[in-house]
């Protein structure tokens, strides 16, 4: 066997046996022989190994709303990562700008043809599937919404395939201002306004600053006003930095309210949704 047979055989066996709990690195000596080893050694290189992804066609039926498609199959499709507003139905009221993302929605996928890629979980307590879409051209459609302001984030564990992009993505929309960044039912108001008289319902943007830390089992809370708290699950907590890193800076929320009596608790899964907006 060659030089270069048993060097990619090596990095294949290495990269097999060691991909969930190791990383590899590559060596090369003073007279050019490359090496690789799962222990890190002086001016060695780390490998990161490629993930092969899969895309599975199907044919699309109809567009639901912006961020959920039914398949000829009679399957139904949630877009991972995003969510658009809500378009009137006889369960719910119609949001600003459902309408203009599920016309996009549909515009792009005139042709019927479409490309599903899941991420580690596939669907969800409604039975959906759970997927990222493509269209034959390679076009990111969960990506061109959010780039397009049709779309905000909405990252839910352990589905958590093409973050950064999806977050990228966002802050572009924001600072052109376009779409749901530019109407006046997204723009930013305190949590002091949430109160038995004023329902919240739909993804908002709310401003806090965070007073104290409490901790229980499931859940530790960052809490923002008497009547307000900010709720992270204990398992997620790895996706955040140090909560104690919030207490007394101006934040902004991003997501759903909910209320039960005369209280507000607004549940955070991922870090993307609280942003800093200052460091006094």
């Amino acid at each position: 066997m060659s030089l270069l047979s048993k060097t990619v055989l090596l990095v294949g066996l290495l990269l097999q046996a060691n991909f969930l709990w190791a990383d590899i690195y590559r060596s090369q000596n003073a007279n050019g022989t490359i090496s690789f080893s799962d222990q890190a050694s002086a001016d060695a290189e780390i490998i990161k190994p490629v993930v092969q992804t899969y895309r599975y066609k199907y044919q699309v039926a109809k567009v639901y709303d912006g961020d959920t498609i039914v398949l000829k199959n009679g399957e139904k499709v949630r877009l991972l990562g995003i969510n658009t507003p809500e378009i009137e139905s006889r369960y719910r009221q119609g949001e600003a700008g459902g309408y203009v993302a599920k016309k996009w929605l549909q515009d792009k996928l005139k042709q019927g043809d479409v490309y599903l890629e899941y991420d580690q979980k596939k669907r969800d307590k409604y039975n959906r599937l759970l997927a990222h879409l493509f269209l034959p051209s390679g076009e990111h459609l969960n990506k061109l919404m959010l780039e397009q302001g049709l779309a905000v984030l909405s990252i839910i564990p352990p589905n958590l395939r093409y973050v950064d992009v999806l977050i990228e993505a966002e802050m572009q929309a924001q600072e052109e201002g376009l779409a749901m960044w530019s109407m006046d039912e997204y723009q930013v108001y305190p949590v002091s306004k949430l109160s038995k008289e004023h329902k919240s319902s739909g993804w908002h943007r709310f401003l806090a600053t965070p007073t104290k830390i409490t901790e229980s089992r499931k859940y530790i809370r960052l809490i923002l006003d008497k009547h307000v708290d900010l709720r992270i699950a204990t398992s997620n907590l790895d996706l955040f930095p140090d909560l104690h890193s919030y207490i007394g800076k101006k934040l902004e929320i991003r997501g759903w309210a909910s209320r039960r009596k005369t209280h507000y608790s607004i549940l955070v899964r991922h870090s993307s949704a609280i942003k800093i907006l200052t460091l006094e």
